[in-house]
């Protein structure tokens, strides 16, 4: 898959892959800044020791929404770029299901299908992702989403047969 694409050259990709991106490490540091950041200590994700001894992951697991946010970085690092993207906008999920928790130490990487590309008003083009985090080593993967994002651009971009 090119690093760039054309709005013109959207509709031709639904319905393939368009992008797996690179291995990620969640580690305990970044499992611990997210807890951190979201206020969230349950000992599953922040207490080694205890995670090992009570529960039967054998250690800490990562936040199932932590995973999910390492989506936009996944994205980033696999998925064309449209050369007339002026700014591009989360708009959301239809669904997420976390399938798999991701033990402390795992790697990961995103694998998206793009499921729809849907043109609205003059500047605008909804993306809807399908989209699977996998688990290196893993037969089930952490989490599948539905995820929708928007793309803005300059109206005078607009293709022709849209």
């Amino acid at each position: 898959m090119p690093a760039h694409i054309h709005l013109k050259d959207i509709d031709a990709l639904v319905g393939t892959e368009i992008g797996l991106s690179r291995w990620f490490t969640v580690d305990q540091t970044m499992i611990d800044r997210f807890a951190g950041a979201t206020e969230d200590h349950q000992f599953i994700h922040t207490d080694p020791v205890r995670a090992a001894a009570e529960t039967p992951f054998g250690g800490t697991i990562a936040h199932g929404f932590l995973t999910l946010s390492l989506l936009s970085a996944m994205n980033y690092d696999c998925v064309p770029r449209i050369i007339e993207q002026t700014m591009g906008i989360n708009y959301g999920f239809e669904k997420v299901r976390f399938m798999t928790p991701v033990k402390s130490g795992a790697r990961v990487r995103g694998r998206f299908m793009l499921a729809e590309a849907r043109f609205r008003g003059a500047g605008m083009v909804t993306i809807r992702y399908d989209v699977t985090v996998e688990i290196e080593d893993e037969r089930k993967p952490a989490l599948t989403a539905d995820w929708i994002t928007i793309i803005q651009f300059d109206p005078k971009d607009r293709p022709e047969h849209v």
